[in-house]
């Protein structure tokens, strides 16, 4: 069986020993072996470090951005190839392999465009200077420089593309290499992505080292230059918060975990209006797209209590016509989840929350297209709770599939607020109304909980993809429970791998250093 060997120092390196099997998860299909053992993780470090951080840095914004434009071509130009590998690995219909696939490139293309808009220049100038002295010839400024270090980007199983694609696109435009470790379950993909750019050398040597198979001991060799961003369970975002050597060197950690995203029906959307329906949609979308393995998806629907059972009943009557089964045949809607641990996670959890509350469609339907016992699926799933009860669960645990739970609340604003805020912080929540006064407390409320709140209305309708689309430009990650993170946003995404410096002194010396013109 052919084996996946990890890109380090430059070269492949095959694994020794203990390897992993990837499978089809709709199949259970033996498709690849992954592992590390054997791999020298601390020389990959070093040369990131040594030999591709210096290649980055001796370029301009511009010309990084023209690298990452380069990836993104060398990804567009491999798109079928790739889809059809998220299909085989991931469990991907071909829309959830194309929202992966489409993603990355969609989140390359803008921070290379934003490194064209920064121009050719190395240093970028943070605020307006200051002057220190009683001539402007005492000058301060702000500047942004690379960090020496390297960035170390740990990857979740569900986006081994998008996961992998907006990470690196934002640290090699701030200059900085990237070690990439994708989740084994689902690396194929990502695997392929940096053999592709290996292939067409789209990169400087040591600007883009990939890493398979399990993490070892590649954290126990991080330096005070170093980053490391995270995406996956806060229980182990907080074991590397906690390791000796992150604490010891205060490396700079970036954690995107758990999410109890919600969405909000405010009480003056009518039933049948363009603002219900465009809820409806978003609901169905996010709970089914991906097998709702999606960190941005609505866990909580949040209804006045009047309008509970026929909310209920029109996602019923949707949810009835998804059909579920191997995403390569003809017509399915949802594949699996990505591998037998996530399908006993899941269940476990669909078990958890209807305790509190009351099961109201499960698929139990045979998946389509694949053999009798065979695959990791789990039917679309939707809970109900009682107005006003505590419901404890649906507040505290997220179910990593295609499982919500419906939660009637009184119609006020603060009554919205306060149970989304149950859930201790999330990646995004959404309010969708018509009522600017309802939804500017509903937002007030939710933003100290949330790093993104979506405002749904029918004015937006026609032209958004919904919340559960992760935009180049707006940050992504969250506050509490969500990891405490901050990655995108633009320019915003430079900073986790730049130091902010002062400069004191000379204005024209500081102004040469910046590539400033002096104003006088």
């Amino acid at each position: 069986m052919r084996k996946l060997a990890s890109h380090v120092e430059g070269r492949w390196v095959e694994a020794e020993g203990r390897l992993e099997t990837l499978v089809n998860p709709a199949t259970e299909e033996s498709l690849v072996e992954a592992g590390a053992d054997g791999v020298d993780r601390a020389a990959a470090l070093a040369f990131a470090r040594t030999t591709g951080g210096p290649a980055l840095r001796a370029l301009t914004y511009a010309q990084r951005g023209e690298l990452i434009r380069s990836v993104c071509d060398a990804i567009q130009s491999h798109r079928d190839e790739l889809i059809g590998l998220a299909i085989a690995n991931g469990g991907n219909t071909r829309g959830d392999a194309k929202f992966d696939i489409d993603g990355a490139t969609f989140t390359l293309s803008a921070y290379a465009d934003l490194g064209k808009s920064l121009g050719d220049t190395r240093v970028r100038v943070d605020g307006d200077g200051v002057q220190l002295g009683r001539t402007s010839r005492f000058h301060g400024e702000h500047v942004w420089v690379p960090r020496h270090g390297v960035a170390i980007h740990v990857n979740a199983f569900n986006f081994p593309a998008w996961g992998l694609a907006e990470k690196a696109a934002v640290a090699l435009l701030a200059g900085m290499p990237v070690v990439t470790k994708p989740a084994t379950s689902s690396a194929l993909v990502a695997h392929r992505i940096v053999e592709i750019l290996v292939e067409k050398q789209v990169l400087p040597a040591g600007a883009l080292s990939l890493l398979m198979g399990g993490a070892g001991d590649l954290l126990q060799h991080v330096g005070p230059q170093d980053v490391v961003a995270f995406t996956g369970s806060g229980a182990t975002g907080e074991l590397i918060r906690g390791l000796a050597p992150v604490i010891r060197h205060s490396v700079r950690v970036n954690v995107e975990a758990d999410s109890l995203n919600a969405a909000i029906l405010g009480p003056d959307v009518e039933e049948g209006a363009e603002t219900y329906e465009f809820y409806l949609k978003d609901v169905l979308r996010d709970m089914t797209q991906k097998a709702g393995q999606k960190c941005t998806a609505i866990r909580r629907i949040l209804v006045p209590a009047p309008l509970a059972d026929r909310v209920r009943d029109a996602l019923v009557d949707r949810l009835a016509t998804i059909v579920v089964g191997n995403p390569a045949q003809e017509g399915v809607r949802m594949g699996p989840v990505a591998t037998a641990q996530q399908h006993k996670d899941v269940r476990e959890g669909i078990d958890a929350l209807a305790r509190d509350g009351r099961l109201v469609f499960g698929q139990t339907a045979k998946p389509v297209g694949s053999p009798d016992g065979k695959g990791y699926f789990v039917g679309p799933v939707l809970i109900e709770t009682e107005p006003g009860a505590d419901a404890p669960t649906v507040h505290s645990r997220e179910v990593f599939g295609p499982v919500a739970t419906i939660v009637p609340y009184d119609g006020t604003a603060a009554n919205a607020a306060a149970l989304v805020a149950r859930g201790e912080g999330g990646l995004v929540s959404s309010v969708y109304s018509e009522d600017v006064a309802f939804t500017s407390e509903v937002v007030l409320g939710l933003a100290p909980f949330h790093g993104r709140v979506f405002l749904g209305s029918a004015k937006i309708a026609e032209q958004s993809p919904g919340p559960g689309t992760v935009l180049p430009t707006l940050v992504h990650g969250g506050p509490g429970r969500a990891g405490g993170g901050e990655e995108l946003g633009g320019l915003r995404g430079l900073a986790f791998y730049q130091q902010r410096v002062a400069l004191e002194g000379s204005r024209p010396v500081i102004e040469r250093i910046t590539g400033a013109k002096s104003q006088g």
